[in-house]
């Protein structure tokens, strides 16, 4: 009897360790289906790109707010993890490196700037880690690598578009002036390449440090060559509007062409009436997308300000195809599904309507011309700028 009471014991004994276990185990699955998806930021909070980068990361934060008030992504919350890649590859590397050595991540929304995105990639391709960038746009971003992804329009564009448009507009002899930095590179490169092609002329080049404040010796240098017009690249909002007031203090009175970033509500602000009749190439938000509208007026009232509207809403967007690809693939881990979902996916969002074709390269968008207008004229819903039309036309 004595026997068969110790056997029932020891079989007690040893049910109540499994149903100790079964309990930790459940608790721990309760808790990793609980756990929030986690996604890597990297952008330029600070340094020439810090006007974009803050209000891409804010813009990131606001749809990670919406998600995760609707609900989440089945059931689960979005949780980013924010880093400075500060408009420069080798704290970008830095960033990216923390993210997938200390945080494990394996999706990355970012970066802000060209540089610093080419200057990962490699280091992406090496580990086969998602880089979803909203913003950077050197054309050679097109062949970084297989997990290389941007809803932002590339340079090659860009300049083919400004090229066209300027020798459209009867220039023969044009004068450039850019930021030596991959994305005012680019634009620069391909806007004189394709002008060259039709028969027009580059008179003068002339490049500036991203920390440069004063361009009167360069804009001197660029105007002794007598040029039809001027084409301003520039990385960080301040250098272009400070160029652009600068060439009109120095008594310049001919066309000025810029990229997006020379047009951006900051440059305009530093620029002033300087920036008055300049012609912007620029990715634009369609003024009938009720989506991008609503967001803006969202953004508006959380933050106080706006400037490079489109590319708050690129970066906006993005959140929201990486949410709708974590809804499928369930795991913040599964690279490869991830990667099938952004190449099989075609998206409205606030930018318009997109894909993306076998380099990771966004599809469906185009850029606008358009020229800034006078102070006065300037306002929140016009961005402070008419719309000429579409830039390739």
């Amino acid at each position: 009897m004595k026997l068969c009471s110790k056997k029932w014991f020891f079989l007690l004994g040893f049910l109540v360790v499994l149903a100790v276990v079964a309990a930790a185990c459940g608790g721990e699955e309760e808790e990793e289906a609980k756990a929030p998806f986690k996604l890597g930021v990297i952008e330029s909070a600070t340094g020439p790109g810090e006007t974009y980068g803050k209000v891409a990361i804010n813009g990131k934060q606001l749809a990670v707010e919406e998600i995760n008030a609707a609900g989440g992504v089945n059931g689960r919350k979005i949780e980013l993890i924010v880093e400075d890649g500060k408009c420069a590859a080798p704290s970008a590397i830095t960033a990216y490196t923390k993210l997938t050595q200390v945080d494990g991540v394996k999706i990355i929304l970012g970066t802000s700037c060209s540089g610093a995105l080419l200057g990962i990639a490699p280091l992406a391709e090496r580990d086969k880690v998602i880089m979803f960038s909203g913003l950077a746009t050197n054309p050679d971003i097109k062949f970084a690598g297989d997990y290389i992804y941007r809803t932002s329009l590339s340079d090659a564009f860009v300049g083919i578009d400004a090229g066209n448009r300027i020798y459209k507009d009867g220039v023969r002899k044009l004068a450039t002036i850019s930021e030596s930095t991959d994305y005012a590179e680019g634009v620069r490169r391909e806007t004189a390449n394709k002008f060259v092609e039709l028969g027009g002329q580059i008179v003068a080049e002339e490049r500036y440090a991203s920390d440069a404040t004063d361009f009167r010796s360069i804009i001197t240098k660029v105007l002794a060559a007598s040029p039809d017009a001027l084409m301003l690249s520039a990385q960080s909002e301040f250098t272009g509007g400070t160029l652009q007031k600068q060439l009109r203090e120095l008594g310049y009175t001919g066309p000025v062409y810029a990229e997006v970033v020379s047009v951006g509500t900051t440059a305009l602000d530093i620029a002033g009436e300087a920036a008055t009749g300049t012609k912007g190439f620029t990715t634009l938000p369609d003024p009938t997308n009720t989506r991008m509208n609503e967001m803006l007026q969202r953004f508006r009232a959380k933050y106080g300000y706006t400037t490079l509207e489109w590319y708050i809403g690129s970066a906006y967007d993005d959140v929201y195809v990486a949410a709708e690809c974590l809804k499928k693939t369930n795991d913040d881990q599964d690279v490869e599904g991830f990667r099938s979902c952004l190449d099989g996916i075609t998206w409205s969002g606030t930018i318009g309507n997109f894909s993306f074709d076998e380099y990771g390269e966004v599809i469906g968008i185009s850029n606008m011309l358009v020229e800034v207008l006078p102070v006065a004229e300037r306002t929140t819903e016009n961005f402070g700028y008419k719309v000429i039309g579409p830039a390739a036309q």
